[in-house]
């Protein structure tokens, strides 16, 4: 990481209101280097963020994505009458030659406002499940109007179920690790749910089911709460971006209900946490109901099951590739993730029908 000094170069780049002076890590991000920037009174008033472009190769669409979309929600807040919109919606500063982001020659960097009087949560409970809910249910209501079209894929194919199987099938063909002989039998459950898991794919080919605007990592973690626990805003919109409704509370299952960890080595402790699961889908659908099809609500519990399916051969994949992409911690890491996602998986499964007749109160 740079200097202080380079650090205030950099924020020199941006049109801020006033000096600073100091800047220090923030947050617990695995993505962006993020740092908190405070005035010469030590007053936190800015966030800067080294993007990382090795994952988000098209830093113009990913700021240009982000820079619409907060647009978008700061004019919905307007017109509601909201007159501390600075907290309820992220505010991007522009660097001084008029672009979203600096680039230094080496790295690019962008600055928010720091929000006042705001925190986050770790915790997943069904309290802030529900708030959770109902603040990607918000998120995704007031950006429902976007014309397809306007915003691009800051990471192509993300959530696309039939690319993934392409690439895991690509990964059996090659064997490239010669690992394909101890996993055979993962291959083939994974094989036996492939039809049914591109569904969306599917009914999107048919005009059945449309493309909207996602969050894409919809977790506790990533919504600011203020002092009195309510909801202020949706935060890390990086992989905001055109997709199924399916995947935003899909990804919120396969990790916030999920009783274990994602790579549990003692598979005994995963489960379905139905009090979260029912939180959260109530949190949702009081705020998301306005725009959702009968289709898309129908299909919701289904998001979960397709999630963690796809974690699963996403894991699954990489193991047969000699783990290049996900970060390891042992040798046999990403089959640990493997079976601890499809232990999952078999749970959702065997909760489904509990999950789809919770929703007919909305149909």
């Amino acid at each position: 990481m740079k200097t202080n000094e380079q650090l205030l170069a950099i924020l020199d780049q941006f049109t801020l209101a006033e000096k600073v002076t100091a800047t220090e890590p923030f947050g617990n991000g695995h993505i962006n280097d993020t740092l908190k920037v405070s005035n010469e009174h030590g007053e936190p008033r800015y966030i800067l963020q080294r993007i990382n472009h090795q994952i988000f190769t098209n830093v113009d669409m990913l700021q240009n994505n982000i820079h619409i979309v907060t647009t978008h929600i700061r004019t919905k807040l307007e017109q509601q009458g909201e007159t501390d919109i600075d907290r309820k919606v992220l505010t991007f500063l522009p660097a001084r030659d008029g672009k979203l982001y600096h680039f230094d020659g080496d790295s690019y960097w962008r600055v928010c406002l720091f929000i006042p009087r705001s925190k986050g949560y770790e915790e997943v409970n069904p309290a802030y499940s529900y708030e959770a809910g109902k603040a990607f249910g918000n998120f995704q209501a007031m950006l429902a109007d976007l014309p397809e079209g306007t915003l691009g894929e800051t990471i192509p194919n993300f959530h696309n179920m039939e690319f993934r199987l392409q690439q895991f099938h690509e990964a059996i063909k090659a064997n490239p690790a010669g690992r394909l002989a101890e996993v055979k039998e993962l291959v083939e459950e994974m094989e036996k749910r492939a039809e049914k898991m591109c569904i969306q794919e599917q009914l999107h080919r048919e005009g059945k089911l449309r493309k909207r605007t996602n969050h894409c990592d919809t977790k506790v973690n990533n919504i600011l709460f203020d002092e009195d626990g309510k909801v202020l805003c949706v935060i890390d919109l990086d992989t905001v971006m055109p997709g199924f409704v399916l995947s935003d509370i899909g990804d919120f299952i396969r990790t916030g209900a999920n009783t274990g960890a994602e790579d549990d080595e003692h598979l005994e402790n995963i489960g379905v946490n139905m009090d979260i699961f029912s939180a959260y889908t109530k949190g949702y659908m009081e705020t998301a109901q306005r725009f959702l099809t009968p289709t898309e609500i129908r299909l919701l519990p289904y998001g979960g099951r397709l999630l963690t399916y796809m974690q699963t051969v996403r894991f699954l994949t990489d193991y047969l590739n000699g783990d290049t992409y996900y970060k390891i911690h042992y040798p046999t890491h990403n089959l640990q993730r493997t079976h601890a996602q499809y232990k999952l998986l078999q749970c959702l499964e065997e909760k489904a029908a509990e999950m789809d007749d919770f929703m007919t109160q909305w149909l």
